[in-house]
C-alpha cells in the first residue's frame, strides 16, 4: 500500500486542533487540518469591522496560571494588558463583578471588610439553609437572598433556560467572594487579548500545515481518513458516532451584532444584565478588549438558547443523564483508534488555556 501523505488529519481548526498541529509540525510531522466552517480559529475567531476586532462567537479572554501554556502562546502573539472587570446591570443599577468590596458597598453601603463580613454572615444565617437541594438554595446559602436575587437568579435562569430551583446545586458549588476592592474577574497572573485578535494567532499555529476549509469530515470520512496515518477529532463526539446512543445536550448562544455611530456605548467590554425580564444575558463592546480608538463601536447582545441539532453547541449540560451518555461515547472512542480532544470531543467546558494544555499533553503522549 502507498504511504499516506499526512501523519495527522486534524478535524477542527480551533484552538485545540491548531495547537496540536503546531506541536506536531515542530516535531517533523505532516498535518492536514480541516474545518467545516469557512474560517479558522473556531469560536475564538475574530474579524475586523470599522477598525475594531470583533469576537464573532462571544468574548474570549485568555487567562492562565500555566507558565508553559503562557510561554507557548507568546511565541505566536503579543498579548495586551486587558483585565476583565465586568459590570452587572440590575434594574438600571450597576454592580462590580466578581463579588467584592465594591459590590458590597453598592448593594449594602458597607465600607470595610469587617462590615461586609458581618452583613454577609447575617444574610447567610437568615437563609436557614444547611443542605442545599438545588442551585437556588446553594446560592442563597453562599451569598444570601438579596445578592442572589439581584445578581445571580435572573442571569442564571436565562443562561440555563430553567428556574434556579430546578437546577442542580453542584452547578454553583461556590461563588467567588473577595473582601478587597479588586474588580479583576480572574486570579491568574497572566491575562490579556492577543494584539490583532485571535485569528492571526491561530494562523501562526497552523503555519506548516495544509489547511482546507468548508470541508465536512463526517460527509467525506472515508476519503479523508485515507490521507493520514492518524486522526485527531475535535468535533462533537456523539455526532462522530452518528448519535447511536442519542444526542448529548448543550446550551447554545445567539448573537445580535451591530455597529453604532458612537465612540463608546457602555464604557466596559462586558456588561451582564442580571434581571430575568431583559432577554439577553450580556452586551459585549468589542473595542474595549484592545483599547481601540475609533469614532464608531461594535456591540453584540448575547441570548442564551436551547440547543437543537444543527445549532452551534456552546455549553455542555453536565447533569447525571448526560454524564452517563457521554461515558458510553467515551468507551466507543477509546476503541476507535481516533484521538478525541477539546471542548466538543470531550463534552466538557474548557477555558482557553486548558484547551491548549490538553493539546500539549496529547502531543507529548503521542509524539
Amino acid at each position: 500500500m502507498a504511504a499516506k501523505k499526512f501523519d495527522f488529519l486534524i478535524v477542527g481548526a480551533g484552538l485545540f486542533g491548531a495547537a496540536f498541529a503546531r506541536l506536531a509540525t515542530d516535531a517533523g510531522k505532516k498535518c492536514l487540518v480541516i474545518d467545516r466552517r469557512d474560517h479558522i480559529a473556531g469560536n475564538a475567531y475574530t474579524y475586523e469591522e470599522e477598525g475594531i476586532r470583533v469576537h464573532r462567537y462571544g468574548a474570549h479572554i485568555l487567562h492562565t496560571s500555566d507558565e508553559e501554556v503562557w510561554a507557548f502562546l507568546n511565541r505566536f502573539a503579543r498579548f495586551n494588558h486587558y483585565v476583565n472587570s465586568p459590570v452587572a446591570n440590575y434594574k438600571g443599577k450597576l454592580y462590580n463583578l466578581p463579588f467584592n468590596m465594591n459590590t458590597f458597598y453598592q448593594l449594602w453601603g458597607v465600607t470595610t471588610p469587617a462590615q461586609a463580613r458581618e452583613r454577609l454572615a447575617k444574610e447567610q444565617a437568615q437563609s436557614g439553609i444547611t443542605e442545599p437541594k438545588n442551585l437556588e438554595e446553594q446560592a442563597i446559602k453562599l451569598v444570601g437572598r438579596e445578592m442572589y436575587e439581584a445578581l445571580v437568579e435572573g442571569y442564571t435562569q436565562k443562561q440555563w433556560g430553567r428556574p434556579c430551583r430546578e437546577l442542580p446545586a453542584f452547578i454553583i458549588r461556590r461563588l467567588p467572594v473577595r473582601f478587597t476592592f479588586d474588580n479583576n474577574y480572574f486570579n491568574d497572573p497572566h491575562q490579556g487579548i492577543p494584539v490583532g485578535g485571535y485569528t492571526p494567532l491561530v494562523e501562526k499555529l497552523l503555519e506548516g500545515s495544509e489547511v482546507r476549509l468548508g470541508i465536512d469530515f463526517l460527509k467525506n470520512r472515508e476519503a479523508l481518513s485515507g490521507e493520514a496515518e492518524k486522526i485527531v477529532y475535535t468535533g462533537c463526539i456523539d455526532e462522530y458516532f452518528d448519535y447511536c446512543y442519542g444526542a448529548l445536550t448543550y446550551r447554545s448562544v445567539r448573537f445580535e451584532t451591530e455597529t453604532l455611530d458612537t465612540d463608546n456605548y457602555q464604557g466596559v467590554a462586558v456588561m451582564n444584565f442580571t434581571e430575568a425580564e431583559i432577554p439577553y444575558t450580556r452586551i459585549i463592546e468589542h473595542k474595549h478588549f484592545e483599547f481601540t480608538q475609533s469614532e464608531k463601536t461594535v456591540i453584540s447582545r448575547e441570548y442564551s438558547a436551547a440547543w437543537q441539532k444543527g445549532d452551534e453547541p456552546y455549553y455542555p449540560v453536565n447533569d447525571e443523564e448526560n454524564a452517563a451518555l457521554y461515558a458510553k461515547y467515551r468507551a466507543l472512542a477509546e476503541k476507535s483508534g481516533v484521538l478525541f480532544g477539546g471542548r466538543l470531543a470531550e463534552y466538557k467546558y474548557y477555558d482557553m488555556d486548558k484547551v491548549v494544555r490538553r493539546a500539549m499533553d496529547l502531543a507529548k503522549e503521542i509524539l
